[in-house]
Formats: C-alpha cells, structure tokens, sequence
C-alpha cells in the first residue's frame, strides 16, 4: 500500500500542461511548458530555442525534435500570400561577414527579373520571421471597427479571443478623403498639410517596459503570451489592423491607398517593421530607429570594435524585447544571419521610404545607418525607381528633434507618396565627414542588375 500511495503520490506531482494556442512557444532549450498544440496546429522547431505551434495537421510535441527547420507559414503581408512556385529556403548557410546580397536567393540562385525579385522578397520576409522578428500572424478571423467622432475603435477576434484598442484620427480642412500617416506614439516630425494623423498607442498593443515585458499587451492577450512576436512585430500587427478598419469604415474619410508611418527612436524600428510587413503602407518614415531599425547589425558591431560606442544586437537584446527571443542566439554571431538590416528596408521596396537620421549622436551609429540605407537603395535602383527610397541624415540636433533643414526632403517624399503630386525625391544625403566613415567595399561584394 506504501509503494502504491507514492507512486499516485508521483504521478500527482507531475506537472499537466494544456495543450499549447496556435501561435504559443511549445519547445525550446530551457522550456518547461507545455509541448502539445491544440488540434490544427503542430509544434514546430524554429531553432534550438524556439519551437511554436503553427498552423498545419493535427497535434504532436516535441519530444522527438523535427529533423526539418520549416519557417513560419504565415506569409500574409495585407495583400495576399506570397507568390507560388518560388524556390525552397536553404538554412544550411555558412557565415558571411559582409552585407549579404539581395538579389541571392539562399539556393545560390541569382536574381534576375521583377518577378524573381518578388520570390526573393517572400524568402526575406520568411528569413525574418524565422530569425529576428517571430511569426506575424495573418488577419484575425474577425476584424470589426466602429468611429465616434474622431475616435476609430478596432476589435480583433480569433480562436474564441477577442481584444478592442482605438486610435485618434485628426484631420485637416477640407473634403477628403485624406491621405494619413499613423504615428507610432504621436508626430515627432512636422505635420504635413493636407494629410491626416492617426496617433496610435503602439505599447498598448505589446509593452517595451524592459525584459520584463515580454508577452504583454493586447496582441498576447489574443495569441498568447509564448508567441514568437517581439514588440516590433506585435505593433506592425497593430497598424495592419488599423489599416483593415480604415478600409472598412469610409466614414472616417481615409484614403486608405496613400497611408503612411511614422516614429522615432524605438518607435521609429516599429514604423520600419510595419512598412516591411504590409505592402499596403504607401510611405515609411523611420526618424532615428539606430539598431534594430535603419542600422546593419554588422556595421554596428564594427563600429564598436573601432571604439565607437553604438548599440549593437548584444545591447539592444537586452535593453527591451522589440525582437522575437529567436534572435537571442544570434546577438553575438551576426554574421550567422542569412540578412541585415538593408534587406529589412528592401522589403519595402519598390514603396516609398525616407529614411530620416542624425549624425551627431553615436549610439544611434549614423554609419551603420548611412551604410546600411545606401547599401538598401541598390534594390530600389534594380527596380528602376531609385528616387523611391531616400536617406536625409543631418546632425547637430537633439535625439528626435526635427532641423528645419531636412523640412524639404520630408515634403518631397510627402507629396509624392501621399499626395501623388510630382516631386524630386532624389534625396540621399549625408553631412557626415566622408560619409560618415562607410567604405561600401568592405561590405559590398555584389552586382546590381537591371530587373526586367
């Protein structure tokens, strides 16, 4: 009776896990959690730290790992899923000390035409996910949205879930439909006439209060708090959703085919994550973003070994929880990353994007910044519209202050994308002593071709 009572004893003790929610961590060095997914997703291993449930067959664990790497299946970027018949991801890749080449596939496949180069945006966009950013996750099963005066109110529904935030809309004289600009926490440039701002509360949707933060917001409240998703991810979720409402709702008087987004500092990495994720944002607008925005994790990290002292991967790690905790393994071993911080930018080609910076303030690394968005300007120049893509970098100012100087690129840029009036946004400028240190041969060991 002894050895019966301690043996129910031991079998009580055993932790029971509920199955994992689509999207939830399932396995992973260091995890105790649960490792079975509910019915329709699997647990699959993203990395040796990292496996979720994604979507796809019936339940399993991780008890024997998967003897493939699968990506993220979600390949949704608001317009629709990516191209069929593109070519398989190599994760065998061997590392590379310099800025890796856009127009590579991870096959060894060169690029060639407009139509590989979508492929080739798919793949990055896939890479991302799998390494940096987590999983975003395609429209909500339900997305609904109601206005109040200036108040448009979302509400975002899945797997029996459902969260509701709001955005404030102001909108200048006249008759509209207005372009608009949704701002990451409020304008931190100068509005621009005739467009409309769309104040949205980014940490509402993932908090950035430390690493202490992690799965918190409103995005985990839908998804979980194991998802994959840094903040960065969790707010370019939020600004897709705000798009889909804007689309649904035509009184608030949106012309939703000239949005655009903006931030600065960390709210400007999550206006360049969104302009990378959803290809229906018409202009991005980073305004000082350093790593882990504009900035290329390489340069970064050699600026540091010259004695610069910038933000590195290591750093920014564990600073905040902006990126998935898959990248974790890779903050000391950049060069491992099959990308940088280039091909982030080069998502959102061939859109518009202003690349907003300042030279004056070193952790915020204007070199890795000028390096990285020039070397980024060779796929808008591949695509035969090289004036689409600008870098306006001006210093001698506070962090996130706007000099008057830079007033006319940001017009420029404004009133092409927004407006749809002729401009010159030929703008790739620098008043860095030679260019700010950035020698493109140390990084640049690729050709740009002419896609047709």
């Amino acid at each position: 009776m002894v050895v019966k009572h301690s043996l129910i004893a031991l079998v009580i003790a055993l932790p029971a896990f509920a199955q994992q929610p689509l999207y939830a961590q399932c396995g992973g060095i260091g995890w105790t959690g649960g490792t079975t997914c509910v019915s329709g997703a699997t647990c699959q291993k993203l990395n040796d730290w990292y496996s979720q449930c994604l979507p796809g067959g019936g339940p399993t664990t991780t008890s024997v790992p998967p003897t493939s790497d699968p990506v993220p299946t979600t390949t949704t970027t608001g317009t629709g899923p990516a191209p069929t018949g593109c070519p398989a991801i190599n994760t065998n890749l061997a590392a590379n000390s310099k800025l890796p080449d856009p127009f590579t596939f991870t096959s060894g496949a060169r690029v060639t035409t407009k139509a590989d180069w979508a492929c080739r945006r798919a793949e990055i966009l896939q890479l991302f996910q799998r390494y940096e950013l987590g999983t975003f996750p395609p429209k909500p099963q339900s997305v609904t949205s109601s206005l109040s005066g200036n108040t448009l109110s979302i509400t975002a529904s899945e797997a029996g879930k459902s969260i509701t935030f709001s955005v404030s809309i102001s909108r200048p004289s006249g008759t509209g439909p207005f372009p608009a600009i949704i701002a990451y926490g409020g304008m931190s440039i100068p509005t621009p006439s005739g467009v409309a701002v769309i104040t949205f509360n980014n940490n509402d949707i993932a908090a950035q209060d430390g690493g202490g933060s992690r799965g918190q917001g409103k995005f985990f409240t839908l998804y979980g708090s194991g998802h994959s998703a840094g903040a960065l991810t969790a707010w370019a979720w939020g600004v897709s959703r705000i798009i889909d409402a804007l689309e649904q709702t035509p009184s608030a008087n949106i012309n939703t085919q000239r949005i655009g987004v903006t931030g600065c500092s960390r709210n400007g990495k999550g206006a360049l994550v969104a302009g990378a994720l959803d290809s229906r944002i018409a202009l991005t607008i980073p305004q000082e973003s350093g790593s882990g925005g504009a900035g290329c994790w390489r340069i970064s990290d050699a600026m540091l070994r010259g004695g610069i002292n910038t933000q590195t991967a290591s750093q920014i790690v564990g600073e905040n929880v902006w990126l998935s905790p898959l990248f974790n393994q890779y903050t000391n071993q950049v060069n491992n990353l099959p990308f940088d911080h280039h091909l982030l930018s080069a998502l959102v080609a061939p859109r518009g994007l202003l690349v907003i910076d300042n030279t004056s303030i070193d952790w915020l690394g204007p070199q890795s910044v000028w390096g990285c968005q020039k070397t980024a300007n060779k796929v808008w120049q591949a695509l035969g519209v090289a004036d689409g893509m600008g870098v306006s970098q001006i210093g001698n100012h506070n962090h996130c202050a706007f000099p008057s100087s830079q007033q006319g690129d940001l017009d420029a840029f404004v009133n092409k994308f927004l407006k749809g009036q002729s401009a010159n946004t030929n703008v790739m400028r620098t008043d860095g002593a030679n260019n700010v240190g950035f020698v493109e041969a140390n990084w640049v060991s690729w050709t740009v071709p002419t896609l047709s």
